[in-house]
């Protein structure tokens, strides 16, 4: 397909900060145009998937079409409805979001594409965003430098979020079979929008990564679990993601009572409804849906999964951050009475996680004994990054039992955020990964001195490491420790810091002991 340029259309403040002009592409879908900073040329708000309203909502969405005339993909598309920040948050001040021009409806399934150009064959980089299945959106890092740096096209997608993409109706009808996955739906239709459109712009279908952060992290091992994902992708990087071991949680039952119908009145009444209404209805029910084995959509269990993925020859590496809960134990109220409890009821619940749904006691209490100086608060902290390193540490260890290949990390330079405070927060490696520190005005969580020298040399080599791993299928040769394959002996980890390293077994001891796990 040909390229075009319009010079007359500069635009500031996108990609790289530099002046940017206009770019079209002709594709098989019509004409579209889009933007061009320097060599990189990135189209923001396409649509996959048709919109799901009324009589259609949690059920599957259906795929777009094309569009007639020239489409303007110069902003991006609404984000799924869900809280929307003030701009005085820590973590969007960080990103640099500009929260004022964002949009946000229930009509949301929309992709950006970021590539050096149309013509070629590219690997693929298709980012799934986080925000623990109730926020985020894929507008909220730029793939220019990914893009640029690699010689790749980056693909970033909305999906929904919230009770609107994880709510389980399937009691309700064959239609909402599959409804407590509707989130992962939109992300295989996404995928299949990229196998049938990305050569369009410059991109090999049949060379597709998979990647993400926390829910972003969760949902590539969904993607693993859903037997209709199955050929859309080629490689798979979970970062900080946990994996589905649970059926959904019953939550139609709790919403049709808040909204005083009965139980058999609720599809009507949620088609009868506008999306904000639902929205608030989801905020004040205050119920969390996520990941999770459907039975529809995600069926496999971790080791079915994983085989599957050594007949189909997808290698997998996945990894965690040292402090994972400092962030939200954080957030927590002190409560002095409840003594050394680590916090009662919602440590249980994120406890059963970190062991998956089997009985935490035993864990906690060998959480308390290791540590029995530090107070709940802490402890909570402890628990929600167990809940990530172990998970990462178990679909490794599956990769590497299918015979497929898998690789383990740990991410452990502390941030500057908050006075030092977050350590190696949750999240505080997605800008190494997207190589923010490149782009002086780029979009992305940026937790990091960004004139520090050292952090950009391992941002530029982390970031090199997954762009050879989406090419070959192998991390090295970025610019870090050679990175060995993990093996149940050794339990190799690349340690990412400053300088990096590789640790063995010692790395994950004390933690397997509380786990069980030895």
């Amino acid at each position: 397909m040909g390229v075009d340029y319009d010079s007359s259309y500069p635009q500031s403040n996108v990609g790289t900060g530099m002046t940017a002009m206009k770019t079209r592409f002709n594709t098989r879908l019509g004409a579209i145009e889009g933007i061009r900073d320097e060599d990189i040329h990135m189209f923001h708000g396409i649509r996959f998937g048709a919109a799901t309203a009324g009589n259609l909502r949690f059920q599957a969405a259906q795929p777009s079409g094309g569009w007639t005339g020239t489409f303007d993909a110069s902003t991006a598309g609404n984000r799924s409805l869900q809280p929307v920040p003030t701009g005085n948050e820590l973590f969007a001040i960080l990103s640099r979001r500009d929260v004022a021009s964002e949009t946000y409806d229930e009509d949301c399934l929309f992709l950006n594409i970021y590539t050096p150009a149309s013509a070629g064959k590219r690997p693929v980089m298709v980012w799934i965003h986080g925000g623990g299945f109730s926020t985020g959106s894929g507008s909220e890092h730029y793939g220019d430098v990914l893009a640029g740096q690699g010689d790749v096209v980056v693909v970033t997608i909305n999906y929904r979020v919230g009770l609107l993409g994880f709510m389980d109706m399937s009691a309700y009808g064959d239609q909402y079979q599959g409804s407590a996955s509707n989130g992962i739906s939109d992300q295989i239709l996404a995928l299949e929008w990229v196998r049938d459109n990305i050569g369009d712009y410059g991109g090999d279908a049949g060379n597709v990564t998979i990647f993400g952060c926390s829910a972003g992290g969760s949902s590539v091992n969904c993607l693993l679990a859903a037997p209709a994902a199955d050929g859309l992708y080629h490689k798979a990087i979970s970062h900080s993601g946990t994996s589905p071991t649970t059926p959904p949680a019953d939550v139609a039952p709790l919403l049709a009572k808040q909204l005083k119908v009965a139980t058999q009145d609720l599809p009507a009444k949620l088609a009868s409804m506008q999306g904000p209404q639902i929205f608030q209805a989801q905020q004040t029910l205050g119920a969390r849906v996520g990941a999770c084995i459907d039975g529809t959509v995600v069926t496999r269990t971790r080791p079915e999964a994983f085989a599957q993925s050594k007949s189909a020859g997808i290698p997998y590496f996945a990894g965690s951050n040292r402090d994972e809960g400092s962030a939200f134990s954080m957030l927590m109220p002190d409560d002095p009475n409840r003594g050394n409890d680590v916090f009662g009821p919602v440590a249980t619940a994120a406890a059963r996680r970190v062991i998956e749904d089997e009985d935490p006691r035993d864990y906690l209490a060998t959480l308390q004994q290791q540590y029995p100086n530090d107070d709940p608060r802490t402890l909570y902290g402890y628990i929600l990054t167990d809940s990530f390193r172990r998970a990462a540490i178990k679909n490794v260890e599956a990769a590497t039992t299918a015979g497929v290949g898998g690789w383990l990390y740990r991410f452990d330079v502390p941030s500057n955020a908050m006075d030092g405070k977050l350590g190696a927060a949750h999240g505080a490696e997605m800008s190494f990964t997207f190589n923010s520190y490149a782009s002086k005005e780029g979009l992305g969580l940026v937790m990091h001195d960004r004139e520090d020298p050292e952090i950009q040399a391992l941002a530029q080599a982390w970031s090199q490491t997954l762009i050879n791993f989406a090419r070959s299928g192998n991390p090295n040769g970025g610019g870090l420790p050679q990175w060995p394959a993990y093996n149940e002996t050794e339990r190799q980890s690349l340690v990412l810091d400053l300088p990096s390293y590789i640790v063995g077994a010692e790395l994950d001891v004390q933690n397997r002991t509380r786990w069980g796990d030895l």
